[in-house]
């Protein structure tokens, strides 16, 4: 992962330590991996969102296409990293879908893409937005929510 993560780093165009770089990244984790344990999830699929997602940012504000430029990059790098592709299809396809739509303002009854979009909602706090439960698509990322 760690080999993983230096080769994002390489081509992140952001501050690594700004509003959408590694400090997000590991909040986000920290809360997808909350979410896969209470819903019984592949872990690994929240954990390769929480770094691909916010990969390919060009700015920090508005970056429309920024969640499907970090899918593309998943799906190019999917062959190089063991923790790509040992994925079943399924749960890259939900690595997929979860990065190129991240952005929409959706919910889904999908839980593991819910999970990962939860995940990120959930660390709004960083830039001064309470989650709204209302777009949250999880269980748990609601009950994270109301205790924020």
């Amino acid at each position: 992962m760690n080999n993983l993560v230096e080769r994002i780093k390489a081509q992140y165009k952001l501050d690594w330590h700004g509003t959408h770089g590694w400090p997000h990244w590991v909040n986000v984790n920290r809360a997808g991996q909350q979410i896969a344990l209470y819903h019984g999830l592949n872990a690994n699929v929240i954990q390769l969102f929480s770094i691909f997602h916010d990969a390919c940012r060009e700015n920090e504000c508005d970056d429309e296409g920024h969640g499907r430029r970090g899918a593309e990059l998943a799906f190019k790098l999917r062959n190089d990293y063991p923790i790509l592709r040992e994925l079943s299809q399924e749960d890259f396809d939900s690595l997929y879908v979860a990065c190129a739509e991240h952005t929409d303002g959706k919910t889904t009854s999908d839980l593991l893409i819910g999970a990962c979009w939860d995940a990120d909602r959930l660390d709004l706090g960083r830039v001064g937005i309470k989650p709204n439960v209302r777009y949250l698509s999880t269980d748990a990322g609601k009950s994270i929510a109301r205790g924020l």
